[in-house]
């Protein structure tokens, strides 16, 4: 009889056994499917509950950004949400032709574009206070798991960016 190989962890964390090669390239045992599930799911739920605010997720977020900060320029926009102005610029686009937002070109840097919130865009603030309450409710797990998965996942982001910038060709 021969035992199953574990990997080892942090002390706190159990052992879990090792899949025989080959079982690696199994689907459910990819963290990052699993990850998409998750984003997907998460994608679902907050298409119902946006649907009565008139606007998507990616708007929501960029919603979420200039409630936080208010006007910024679209770089910096970018920046917050990891986005690219490319991607970014439909939806601005969007959000201004729903009149929630308004573009408006620097006057010290004519590259720049500002973004602020209408007053409508402030308004609906107020009617998407309940959409956390109600996507934390959608997960049946507590205030505190959402916290340190939260956490979690923000330690995961950071540890694959310097990834990226490690196996990147010339950086250091």
């Amino acid at each position: 009889m021969t035992a199953t190989p574990t990997t080892s962890s942090t002390p706190s964390a159990p052992s879990t056994p090792v899949p025989p090669d080959g079982d690696y390239l199994r689907l459910d045992e990819q963290i990052c499917f699993s990850l998409n599930a998750a984003s997907r799911a998460f994608g679902g739920v907050y298409r119902v509950l946006l649907k009565d605010l008139g606007i998507t997720y990616p708007q929501y977020l960029v919603m979420l950004v200039l409630w936080e900060h208010g006007e910024l320029p679209v770089k910096k926009l970018g920046e917050h949400l990891r986005l690219d102005s490319g991607t970014l610029s439909p939806l601005l686009k969007r959000l201004e032709a729903a009149g929630l937002v308004r573009r408006e070109r620097s006057v010290r840097d004519e590259r720049s574009v500002h973004v602020q919130l209408t007053d409508e865009g402030v308004a609906l603030r107020e009617r998407a206070l309940a959409v956390p309450r109600r996507i934390a409710a959608a997960t049946g797990a507590s205030l505190e798991e959402i916290r340190e998965l939260r956490a979690r996942l923000d330690r995961l982001t950071v540890a694959l960016d310097e990834a990226a910038l490690e196996s990147t060709p010339g950086c250091v």
